[in-house]
């Protein structure tokens, strides 16, 4: 069974025009990501502002992106929440949209125990029958898939990946050992990219590449062949990445991608958007990498 991709992924923006969804946006920063070489999309999720999507928004976006991508990279769904029969249906309904799998989160609020996760994602798998990513980001959940959840749920022929957000590198080498060669580990930190691929993983899901999809996939390809090269040009990357993280995600790349014509600038409440000084900011470093300045 080979992984579902190496390389990377963008958890890509969902742009707004007065308040709706601007379809024709999305449609030309997929446009954008493909002509820069990314191997996948994710659509609604944390980035993509999902969770104050409407369910109706959501399969449209997802209908966009396989309409747009044409087969040409798989398009997966962040359709999971803390309610499981809810997952199930919002997965399915997204299957019937086109998705090539779909991610995940650990239950919120009412969160579980390990067990319950078990029960949980693989009710949620069974009833849909697409590959699955297992997101893990328990500052956003507040709740971890702990390396032997992880390792039985591998056992479930349709949870083949995890994405980790937790930049805990000793976890992503457990989860390593335990897990089966043909089952996929995602970085959810752009900061540890490199960290994550020496540990073995298969190569990230990336907030910034939303900017910078070329640059990330260049990082990738080289480790390949010489990973001192890669930490180099990773190095170059890397002041935009601090400055991403100047407010919570997706407020900066918001701010970025506004400025490269991909948004309006708008974000839905409760997030809002970043003050003048913060996004200009974020620009200048932008400009610099671009202008091989830093």
């Amino acid at each position: 069974m080979s992984k579902l991709f190496q390389g990377t992924g963008v958890a890509i923006t969902t742009p707004f025009n007065n308040g709706t969804v601007d379809y024709e946006t999305f449609e030309r920063h997929i446009e954008f990501l493909l002509n820069n070489q990314v191997k996948s999309l994710f659509i609604n999720g944390t980035t993509g502002e999902g969770s104050t999507l409407t369910k109706e928004e959501q399969i449209k976006l997802v209908e966009t992106a396989v309409n747009v991508t044409n087969k040409r990279v798989p398009v997966y769904v962040g359709s999971g929440t803390n309610d499981t029969a809810a997952s199930i249906q919002h997965s399915l309904n997204v299957k019937a949209a086109g998705a090539d799998g779909i991610m995940l989160i650990t239950p919120y609020y009412n969160k579980t125990n390990q067990r319950g996760l078990i029960a949980h994602f693989t009710a949620i798998a069974n009833a849909v029958e697409l590959p699955v990513i297992l997101y893990n980001v328990p500052s956003r959940t507040n709740m971890t898939i702990e390396p032997e959840t992880v390792k039985q749920l591998a056992e479930n022929p349709y949870i083949v990946a995890l994405k980790d957000a937790t930049g805990d590198m000793k976890y992503v080498e457990t989860v390593k050992s335990l897990v089966p060669e043909h089952f996929a580990l995602y970085s959810g930190n752009d900061d540890s990219f490199i960290e994550f691929l020496n540990r073995g993983g298969d190569g990230i899901i990336s907030v910034a590449a939303n900017a910078i999809p070329y640059e990330f996939q260049e990082i990738y390809d080289a480790y390949q062949k010489n990973p001192d090269q890669a930490g180099d040009l990773f190095a170059e990357i890397s002041p935009l990445i601090e400055a991403l993280n100047i407010d919570i995600n997706p407020m900066p790349i918001k701010a970025l991608v506004t400025y490269l014509g991909y948004a309006d600038g708008s974000l839905r409440l409760p997030l809002v958007a970043l003050p003048p000084h913060e996004t200009k900011a974020i620009i200048h470093v932008y400009q610099q990498i671009k202008d091989g300045i830093l």
